[in-house]
């Protein structure tokens, strides 16, 4: 794990070292080619530097999520001129802005609406936290169990973990950038809700990702060749992407499972479209909220145990991470005793 250690402080001035090259280059240079030509070297250091994790599968994917995708995204959107990077922006917003898995907020609103919603998103937020820190401590538990465990309990298991983890690694970065005066978008908006598929990944999961694959693949594809078209080239890319994250865990060829994934959801998403469309035109009434999430919770479930899931279960990438999170978990149990040790000494 010292490598790791080691690792994290030479990445990230790296990275920053790069991302800054990035904006002063893009000052200097109008979009388009010439500011395509001056990024260009940064995408394979971008790809390679979350190799520099040999220890850890869930840092290199991590980071791996941070560089090789979000960041070189960005990248390529700025070279365009277009996306959520401009290098008339503050230096601090812009590093974060291009490292970090955020989307600065524009400010709205008067002085009564901002502190209205300091007032009351905060508890919220807070309470949020806090019950998805106790389920990711209960998996953590039951983990110990794994293989006593239904293959579909232990998959459902990973979902929620995959969910509850993100849903709050992000905010603790959200809350890092406002401690910085910056405000931030959710990542999430309750994906357990959606209504549809379309909702389900369009305004509800990992929000970041929809972000920049909106302006960078599917505006332009749907200008050229129609929605279905754009719709059907996001989800590949998406897939794609899946696929690097794959690699960067497992150190492995990946198999094309997330690629079949995503093409899929992409697939029924133009599907679903077309028909509600048909439906709202005959005067159909929609279905009830409670049966449609409940179609949309099943479908994504049973396509994620049957195709996005085995890619992380083979090859020992399970076992891998289940060692590391058995780590964190042991870590934070020893604070939690020394802490505990410390109270009642200080008593």
């Amino acid at each position: 794990m010292e490598f790791v250690q080691d690792s994290i402080p030479m990445v990230s001035v790296a990275a920053a070292a790069a991302a800054l090259y990035a904006r002063a280059s893009s000052s200097v240079l109008r979009p388009g080619f010439p500011r395509l030509v001056a990024l260009l070297p940064l995408f394979p250091f971008l790809v390679a530097a979350p190799l520099a994790f040999t220890s850890s599968a869930i840092i290199r994917a991590t980071v791996a999520f941070f560089l090789a995708w979000l960041c070189a995204f960005k990248l390529a959107l700025l070279a365009a001129g277009r996306g959520p990077l401009d290098p008339a922006l503050p230096v601090l917003t812009f590093l974060f802005t291009a490292l970090l898995p955020v989307k600065l907020r524009e400010r709205r609103g008067g002085a009564g609406a901002a502190a209205s919603t300091k007032a009351s998103k905060p508890d919220l937020s807070l309470v949020s936290c806090a019950v998805k820190a106790a389920v990711i401590a209960v998996i953590l538990r039951l983990y110990q169990f794994n293989n006593q465990l239904h293959l579909y309990v232990r998959l459902a298991m990973y979902g929620v973990h995959i969910y509850c983890f993100l849903d709050l690694f992000f905010p603790c970065i959200a809350l890092a950038v406002g401690a910085l005066g910056m405000e931030t978008e959710p990542q999430f908006d309750r994906p357990y809700l959606a209504s549809s598929l379309r909702d389900f990944w369009g305004r509800r999961w990992n929000l970041m990702v929809s972000a920049i694959l909106r302006p960078s693949v599917y505006d332009p594809v749907r200008a050229r060749a129609g929605n279905p078209a754009g719709v059907l080239a996001t989800f590949l890319v998406s897939g794609l992407m899946h696929e690097g994250m794959v690699y960067y865990l497992s150190l492995r060829r990946p198999n094309g499972g997330m690629s079949a994934f995503f093409l899929l959801h992409g697939v029924c998403c133009v599907a679903e479209g077309w028909c509600a469309r048909r439906w709202t035109a005959r005067g159909l009434p929609s279905p009830p909220q409670a049966v449609a999430t409940l179609l949309v919770v099943l479908f994504v479930a049973a396509t994620s145990f049957w195709l996005f899931f085995p890619p992380l279960c083979k090859d020992g990438v399970e076992e891998k991470l289940l060692e590391e999170w058995a780590a964190v978990a042991a870590f934070f149990l020893d604070a939690g005793k020394k802490i505990t040790c410390h109270g009642q000494r200080g008593n």
